[in-house]
């Protein structure tokens, strides 16, 4: 895809700006999102959980942030407000935070979790529409890996496992929580000022046709969508099931201290985000499909190094951030890869499609069903269920289409 113009100065700065105040923001509603499973060493015992329950906590905010991805990249579509909405969403994950440290039983801890996933489940939807819309597209990979993994893991997955962790051990799991939602005012702030109305035309169709010429059914019936959204239900399953169960494995199978195992889980973030810069600039100039393809069966090195290895903690990091490096890939089949092959008016909702489907039946039914076995067979059932998911990812990945701007213009010359 192009643009119909090229930047100038002040639009290249904004377009810098942009990308790290959304994945910044981003970064904020992950450490909130995955603030329960980090605590659930304390909050599980407290609330007398099973793992069938710690399984449902976390699918419940799957299932409502699936819905809220549909149907808010729909809207953000049809009425082009994405500024507010960014806005809207954030205040209420952070007052979100503060019910789940309120929480005194299960049901009122689902509550709190089902309100959190309609807030933030239109969040990067929206975000990717405003990347695709603002940034040249021979940079919109990095662009786009930048905004959703490097905020993402910097913030939900490295520093919040160290931060909630030691103040949970110092202040109690309560606090913490409350801890997690204040950040989130700040970032409301900082969009409200930053944020500018879109002043660039969109960008024209992957296929050279009008963004009007096609139907919406026409546009989300591309093969490369269809793919996307099959390898998104697998991944998320496997992304969700690692956040919900591996910090009990860790702890209870392999009788890690909560320190140790808060940096474990803390590796997993510094892979992400290093991937979301390395993996995803990678594929501006080799192409999607073929990390695509050989990233998710690096993946299997994480739950298999947890199984098998029973030496020092530190070999154990660097299998984490080996396997883990597959995190990379999330916004290539979740927004790049989509928004590159349909067309320019009916992104948010390709996004959200490919979003929402991964979170309604991946990250429902994943972290459900690796509870379930887990209470059956064993905490070992999830960490066999990820390494299924990142086989089947590979493979499917054959699949796709090439879209990578660079890459088709290196074919049709």
């Amino acid at each position: 895809m192009s643009s119909v113009s090229a930047p100038s100065a002040d639009s290249s700065r904004y377009q810098i700006l942009l990308v790290a105040l959304l994945s910044f923001s981003f970064g904020i509603l992950f450490f909130d999102r995955n603030s329960l499973a980090f605590l659930m060493p304390f909050v599980q015992p407290e609330l007398s959980l099973n793992n069938t329950e710690v399984g449902i906590l976390a699918s419940a905010l799957s299932f409502t942030w699936a819905l809220a991805a549909l149907a808010i990249g729909y809207i953000s579509d049809k009425t082009g407000s994405r500024k507010g909405l960014l806005i809207a969403a954030t205040l209420m994950f952070s007052a979100c935070s503060f019910l789940s440290g309120m929480a005194q039983t299960f049901t009122a801890m689902l509550g709190a979790r089902l309100l959190m996933g309609i807030a933030e489940g239109g969040f990067m939807p929206i975000c990717q529409a405003m990347i695709f819309s603002e940034v040249k597209p021979q940079y919109r990979g990095l662009a786009m890996g930048i905004t959703q993994n490097l905020g993402s893991n910097l913030l939900g997955s490295t520093a919040a496992p160290l931060i909630l962790i030691g103040f949970a051990q110092s202040f109690g799991w309560r606090n913490a929580f409350y801890l997690a939602g204040a950040p989130g005012l700040l970032s409301a702030v900082l969009m409200w000022w930053l944020i500018r109305k879109p002043t660039s035309t969109a960008p024209i169709s992957t296929h050279g046709s009008p963004a009007s010429g096609r139907s919406l059914w026409a546009a989300l019936a591309e093969r490369n969508v269809i793919l996307c959204s099959a390898l998104s239900i697998l991944m998320v399953s496997y992304l969700v099931i690692c956040w919900t169960f591996m910090p009990l494995y860790l702890t209870k199978i392999k009788h890690y201290e909560p320190t140790t195992m808060s940096w474990l889980m803390a590796t997993l973030g510094i892979s992400a985000g290093v991937g979301s810069v390395l993996i995803s600039g990678l594929s501006d100039y080799v192409g999607r499909k073929p990390l695509m393809v050989l990233l998710p069966l690096i993946g299997m090195a994480l739950p298999l190094g947890a199984i098998y290895f029973n030496g020092s903690p530190v070999i154990m990091a660097s299998m984490f951030f080996i396997g883990w490096s597959v995190c990379s890939i999330f916004p290539m089949f979740m927004a790049t890869i989509p928004s590159e092959s349909v067309d320019s008016a009916h992104v948010a909702t390709a996004l959200g499609l490919c979003m929402g489907l991964g979170e309604i039946i991946g990250g429902v039914a994943g972290p459900a069903l690796a509870g379930i076995a887990a209470d059956h067979q064993g905490l070992e059932s999830p960490l066999w269920i990820m390494t299924g998911l990142t086989l089947l990812s590979g493979l499917l990945a054959m699949g796709l289409r090439e879209t990578a701007p660079r890459i088709l213009a290196r074919r049709q010359a």
